[in-house]
């Protein structure tokens, strides 16, 4: 039996357990151990947070953003988007064995938030998408090339990012889970490279684990999608000097970045709100309305509201970058998302006033569409005019020329259709403005910080036109859409 742990009058200051032999109890050592290590942990931490501040100060934010918490159910390294969760012993031996593995460790679970691999599951198979999220941010790390977090990736690593690269663009989470998905990999091959990519726990994740307050989760990745834009708009003003290595981070985070495809949504934002001849069923209780028809025949109690305010796109402007880089069959394909965009009820004024302006180095045309039938008309005798270098300035003095001489009563918007890559205006506008670009343009494009960027994809472009011809075959006759 063991003797019966006690505090001493001389311990009762320092809160020691000690048995009746005088000696520290050995719960009270354990304890003590316990929180020494932890001490010792989170130490390492803050060390190799330190060391990849200073190696890569565009991380700065991200890196300290996480708290250090000890978790003796977590394997390894694991985080929630709030808290890097450690065990404390697994933490202790992965630093005596090679610091950089802690460092590697450490920006892994970093870039799993920046890219928000932890809410961004949804309904895909959870082995397939924490390997894809695990090759995704290790792929980043092994480009970088500084000491701080460089080992060499082993044969097995190299081949396989061959084999990635031969099918993806960008390693990131979601087009390496579509690639995995299609290579059709067996049961032994999904755990070779899991295990080869392994780094950090998942069990944190928001698909493993709800957080008690529904708006937790939402708030965690808002923040997290603001540090990612953040760090992609410091990244670019200081693209001079960024090192090469450090493209793959950029190339992910502008893929991240990038608002999700929803060109409906998209123009709703430049809608204003204003009233409309419309029944507004809300306005009226249908009990009395009822009764009132019921006694009266056809005379209601209570009668609707004929006016509702609804938001809707009336004065706007579509500006077509007619330079050698735009083609024709994109334009058209722009051009059919958006006629169909404004054919919706909820959306497009009986009357409205669009300016489709077509702009190379200077504005070639100006067309004014007021109805539907204008817009028709248009798209049948669509030409392109122009095929010069590209300057959007011109466009911007236009419009604002056509405010002067009171053409618009409430612009809200600009919509440029281009590759990008021109002169821009020094001065922000006095109006939303949108470039819609068909993919990334190079590091050495500088768009202006004011500027809302939209990349839309060709297959994106003919997918949403899919989508939309379905939902809308009774209103859009698209066998009558001009052939260019």
């Amino acid at each position: 039996m063991e003797p019966y742990e006690q505090k001493t009058p001389g311990d009762r200051g320092n809160g020691i357990m000690r048995t009746e032999a005088g000696a520290p109890s050995p719960i009270w050592l354990e304890q003590a151990a316990a929180e020494e290590l932890a001490g010792v942990c989170m130490e390492i931490l803050g060390n190799a947070r330190n060391e990849l501040y200073l190696s890569m100060r565009f991380l700065d934010v991200a890196l300290s953003s996480l708290y250090f918490a000890p978790d003796p159910s977590v394997r390894g390294l694991g985080t929630d988007g709030t808290t890097l969760f450690f065990q404390m012993e697994s933490l202790a031996a992965m630093y005596k064995k090679n610091r950089i593995l802690v460092n590697r460790t450490y920006l892994h679970g970093v870039l799993h938030c920046l890219f928000c691999h932890l809410w961004n599951r949804k309904k895909r198979d959870r082995e397939y998408w924490d390997l894809a999220c695990d090759i995704a941010a290790e792929s980043v790390i092994d480009s970088l090339l500084r000491p701080c977090v460089r080992i060499p990736p082993s044969a097995a690593r190299r081949e396989f990012y061959m084999r990635l690269e031969s099918r993806c663009r960008v390693l990131n989470a979601e087009s390496v889970y579509r690639t995995l998905r299609d290579m059709d990999l067996s049961k032994r091959e999904l755990q070779r490279l899991a295990a080869e990519f392994y780094a950090d726990d998942h069990r944190f994740w928001e698909q493993e684990q709800k957080p008690p307050h529904p708006n937790m989760a939402r708030n965690r990745k808002e923040d997290w999608d603001q540090k990612r834009e953040k760090m992609q708009v410091e990244m670019e003003a200081f693209s001079e000097e960024m090192s090469e290595d450090e493209k793959d981070l950029h190339s992910q985070l502008a893929v991240e970045n990038r608002e999700r495809y929803d060109y409906r949504k998209f123009l709703r934002k430049f809608a204003v709100l204003k009233e409309t001849v419309q029944v507004d069923p809300d306005s009226f209780d249908y009990v009395f309305y009822h009764y009132g028809m019921e006694l009266y025949g056809n005379m209601p109690l209570i009668e609707p509201l004929e006016t509702k305010e609804l938001r809707r796109v009336e004065d706007f402007v579509i500006v077509i970058d007619t330079s050698m880089s735009c083609s024709g069959e994109l334009v058209r394909q722009f051009l059919e998302e958006t006629y169909s965009v404004l054919t919706q009820s909820e959306t497009y004024f009986k009357k409205v006033n669009i300016h489709i302006i077509q702009c190379d180095d200077r504005v070639r045309s100006d067309t004014v569409i007021h109805d539907l039938e204008d817009l028709r008309s248009y798209m049948d005798d669509f030409t392109l005019n122009g095929g010069s270098a590209t300057d959007f300035r011109p466009v911007f003095a236009y419009v604002a020329q056509l405010q002067a001489q009171g053409e618009f009563t409430n612009l809200r918007g600009l919509v440029y259709f281009t590759d990008g890559m021109g002169i821009y205006p020094k001065k922000r506008p006095p109006y939303d403005t949108a470039f819609v670009l068909l993919e990334e343009p190079p590091l050495s494009v500088q768009m202006p910080p004011w500027a809302i960027r939209l990349v839309l994809t060709e297959p994106a472009l003919e997918k949403a036109r899919q989508e939309t011809q379905a939902a809308w075959t009774d209103e859009i006759d698209w066998d009558e859409l001009p052939q260019l």
